[in-house]
């Protein structure tokens, strides 16, 4: 079968044409994101939304119908607590069914669900609850305890509730009370459906309020580039918690009417292979790192077995060569890279669905409906083979959907330009490959980190007078956190270990269990400009230098 070309497909792209196909509601005129993802699709009993793995074993489904019905209790339980349009919902909760319920229920109620990522200590919660002016936080009894550590918690519904000991309401008897009749809360496109966090360089994590007509670019992205047909079994790894999952592992294959596929589990190989071979997986999106842990782990892979992977998408970080090699000769399809970001989505691919040249390392093509461009210092497109910053031209973009941050904690808007604060290297023929971050965010294991957060966090241990937060290479995550740290005159450890260990624990428990440092170095001063400010830039320059590396 013969591909539509790229440049026929993004030359031709009509936004109100693929508007009036793909909604029922209209961006203007109103729209409720739950009936797009789900209410549309319930006609038929039998259509399923959602397969998963239990914890405990086991699987299950949970279909558009059932769905539906466990939303619209779910949205009715939010309105007698009186949240509504607009209000923040948030979900700190593995990937079950129930996950799915709180989401789509949120949606129905015209409020705004928030993930919190389960592996999120209490000081990385508590910040975004009381940021957002969260109305309630769904859980579950493995993550209830960080909840007690959280100052002026919102109100909270837990999954198996009585396993918490504490007298909190039960997510499962709730439901059952409410009426399962709710009608959907019309929104317009550019009222927000999901409340967001995204990584800084400088002080905490910046808000993104996507709004309703996000779903437009969704869509694109589900269609072009990870090619998602009806035949196909679609699994795209990435936890909700995250902006890859939200968007494209939960709300785009929902838009589309397609099951999606939850395994709680932690990942490893041999889960992975599991999970492809029962559900017969077709189409697989995830992260770099996990395609590295499976080319590290190649003998877990029976030689000369074909798993019937029709294609692979990749999202987070560049992959390299020996990977996309590695994919097509032992899984025996095409890997696409893909370039986005929480603000924007994904924004630039190589597209499974689209023909196109493939320069192997390339992040590839502006998406239909946006222009891509890289920008000098002087904020000018720069030409072929030079390298800029990735920006997106907002006027020339319809899908382009960010507004800005939420409570404007910085302006990333120049001359008609939004500036991504990543580099690529400008190919000449509408194609780029990523060269970096142009400030100091740190990609580990595909998790974005602000070195800020982390630095803060040590901050709160007594021994602590200061650190400087880096990416260090490696091998198997694309690159650890390391910190480099001084300690207070009057606190000088009996025990270099203990310290170091006690620091780790201290950020895995208050910021998040994948942003502690790996590495820990005690040093006597931090290189810093004249003003003070920390130069992390040597400390990037020294870690790069460090055996390991």
């Amino acid at each position: 079968m013969s591909l539509p070309e790229y440049a026929d497909v993004y030359k031709n792209f009509d936004p109100a044409a693929l508007e009036a196909d793909i909604l029922d509601g209209s961006l203007d005129g109103g729209l409720n994101v739950c009936h797009e993802i789900c209410d549309k699709w319930a006609a038929d009993p039998k259509k399923v939304a959602l397969y998963y793995e239990k914890d405990a074993g086991g699987d299950g489904v949970l279909t558009f119908a059932e769905l539906k019905e466990q939303s619209a209790r779910f949205a009715n339980y939010l309105t007698s607590l009186g949240i509504g349009k607009g209000d923040r919902v948030a979900g700190l909760l593995p990937r079950g069914p129930e996950l799915l319920i709180v989401i789509a229920g949120a949606l129905r109620a015209g409020a705004v669900y928030q993930p919190l990522f389960t592996a999120f200590g209490s000081g990385a919660i508590e910040y975004r609850l009381e940021r957002a002016g969260t109305k309630l936080v769904v859980t579950d009894p493995a993550n209830y305890p960080k909840l007690t550590d959280v100052k002026d918690c919102p109100p909270v519904l837990c999954v198996d509730a009585e396993k918490t000991g504490a007298a909190i309401p039960d997510f499962r008897r709730t439901l059952a009370e409410q009426s399962a009749d709710f009608e959907p809360v019309m929104i317009r496109g550019t009222d927000p459906f999901l409340q967001m966090f995204t990584s800084g360089t400088v002080g905490k994590s910046k808000g993104v309020a996507v709004p309703a007509r996000a779903l437009m670019a969704f869509y694109v992205y589900m269609k072009y580039a990870i090619d998602l047909r009806d035949e196909d079994t679609f699994w795209n790894v990435a936890d909700p918690g995250w902006a890859y999952g939200l968007y494209y592992a939960v709300v785009g294959p929902l838009l589309m009417g397609h099951a999606t596929h939850f395994n709680p589990g932690a990942f490893t190989p041999e889960s992975t292979y599991d999970m492809i071979r029962k559900y017969k997986i077709t189409n697989l999106a995830a992260a770099p790192t996990a395609y590295r842990l499976l080319k590290a782990n190649d003998h877990v892979l029976p030689e000369g077995e074909n798993l019937g992977l029709r294609v692979a998408s990749s999202a987070g970080e560049p992959l390299n060569p020996e990977v996309v090699n590695w994919i097509r000769d032992r899984h025996f399809c095409p890997v696409m890279d893909h370039y986005g970001q929480t603000e924007t989505g994904m924004t630039c691919c190589n597209f499974h669905a689209l023909a196109h040249p493939v320069r192997q390392g390339s992040m590839g093509y502006s998406s239909p409906g946006h222009r891509v461009v890289a920008l000098n210092e002087k904020n000018e497109e720069v030409g072929e083979g030079e390298v800029g910053q990735i920006a997106v031209d907002v006027k020339a973009s319809p899908l382009f959907h960010f507004d800005g941050y939420t409570w404007g904690e910085k302006d990333p808007f120049v001359n008609g330009y939004y500036l991504t604060g990543d580099m690529a290297i400008c190919h000449g023929d509408g194609s780029f490959s990523f060269s970096g971050r142009d400030d100091d965010i740190i990609t580990t294991a595909g998790y974005r980190v602000g070195p800020a957060d982390v630095e803060s966090t040590l901050l709160e241990h007594a021994a602590v007078a200061e650190s400087g937060v880096v990416a260090k290479p490696d091998e198997k995550r694309g690159s650890i956190i390391k910190a480099y740290v001084v300690i207070k005159g009057d606190q000088q450890p009996a025990d270099d270990q203990a310290l170091r260990d006690e620091l780790q624990e201290l950020v895995r428990r208050r910021l998040s269990t994948h942003a502690f440092p790996r590495e820990i170095e005690f040093v006597d001063e931090l290189p810093k400009t004249p003003s003070g400010k920390i130069q992390r830039f040597v400390l990037r320059n020294r870690a790069k230098e460090e055996p390991g590396s």
